[in-house]
């Protein structure tokens, strides 16, 4: 199952403040071991929403408005994201809680959410049988 954690934006990331160089090397060691763990997909950070754009379409139809940023924190906006390969939610969720926290910068959140398996579907069979083979050899 993937799942994506995605960093909420704060003023701090809105405004461009890095982290402190003691949050930077724990991420680092934090990405690290999800890479060790085989469960890292990709990890990225977004620039702040005012390097950025924003499309709204019409309930209706019709043309769609562009709108350049800074846009409203309120609106939800991601610092950074993080996408995960595990087994279970509850991996998912002990992979959020082990995410390093800044200190400092006010309030951090991570929302978890997982995607869909679409892929799965159109996977050849064959495929998948061969990483169930690789699975279950490596985990010996």
């Amino acid at each position: 199952m993937r799942y994506l954690m995605m960093v909420k934006a704060s003023g701090f990331t809105e405004a461009g403040i890095g982290a402190s160089r003691d949050y930077a090397a724990k991420m680092r060691l934090y990405r690290h071991d999800l890479k060790q763990a085989g469960v890292l997909i990709a990890h990225e950070e977004l620039q702040p929403s005012s390097a950025g754009l924003r499309v709204d379409f019409p309930a209706g139809g019709g043309e769609a408005e562009v709108w350049p940023g800074p846009f409203s924190i309120d609106r939800g906006l991601i610092a950074e994201f993080t996408l995960i390969e595990v087994d279970t939610e509850e991996e998912a969720l002990q992979w959020a809680l082990r995410m390093p926290v800044p200190t400092g910068q006010g309030a951090y959140g991570i929302e978890l959410r997982r995607l869909e398996d679409r892929l799965e579907q159109t996977r050849d069979p064959r495929q998948a049988a061969m990483e169930l083979d690789l699975k279950s050899y490596l985990q010996l």
